[in-house]
């Protein structure tokens, strides 16, 4: 009787768990989080397609991609990918363009309702040498957003408004410029988000190439469980 007891209590606890909802996961990024048919809206730049081309990248397949593997290997279910390929943070691009149409700022309303954010970006403000700024948390103006210490405070500050009881992180591309790299860690400590720092991470035409998006994902999943 004992036994036939216990059998029941274990298949309840069991189904319970296996009946429990799994977490949403939305990503905001720029051209390491874009695979074609899998961004969402698909009118932005790409730099992973279905067709390979071994001059640009191995990564020809969604399941290779970190952000898939994340998803799948995890447990969680795949929320919106907002990822444009050479947005940065700030509204300051490449040569001093203004590209505020795609910057992290502009898409940081649209990622549904997910349970957790995974924020992957300052890589091209790093590239594009965008300037720095000053560290500020309050009165941020316009003006201030192009640049990249204000603007990622702004990005984060409005996001934990935004998104209320979501888990955010933010990923740090490895190999950046020291000064992004460190401040993104203390803006990020500022706002208790914590920083995913990336290391070893394998690239072709500085993008990460198959074994990159294994080690991606593999840091992240570590990580975020």
């Amino acid at each position: 009787m004992k036994k036939n007891l216990l059998f029941i209590v274990l298949t309840i606890l069991s189904l319970s768990a296996s009946a429990q909802p799994k977490e949403t996961v939305a990503i905001l990024g720029d051209s390491y989080s874009t695979f074609e048919g899998y961004n969402t809206p698909d009118t932005m730049e790409m730099w992973y397609f279905q067709k390979q081309d071994l001059r640009r990248t191995d990564v020809s397949n969604v399941r290779q991609t970190w952000w898939w593997q994340v998803v799948n290997d995890g447990g969680y279910k795949l929320g919106i990918n907002n990822s444009w390929s050479g947005s940065t943070i700030c509204n300051t691009s490449y040569n001093d363009r203004d590209e505020s149409y795609k910057s992290f700022l502009r898409r940081m309303d649209a990622l549904g309702t997910p349970d957790i954010i995974l924020i992957f970006g300052g890589t091209n403000d790093a590239w594009a040498h965008a300037p720095l700024g000053n560290y500020q948390y309050d009165n941020i103006r316009m003006a201030d957003k192009f640049y990249f210490r204000p603007a990622l405070a702004f990005l984060l500050s409005h996001m934990l408004d935004r998104y209320p009881n979501t888990r955010l992180y933010f990923i740090s591309n490895s190999d950046l410029d020291k000064d992004y790299t460190a401040s993104i860690h203390t803006i990020c400590k500022h706002y208790s988000i914590p920083v995913i720092q990336l290391h070893d991470i394998s690239k072709q035409n500085g993008h990460p190439d198959i074994a990159g998006m294994k080690a991606i994902a593999t840091q992240v999943l570590a990580a975020i469980r």
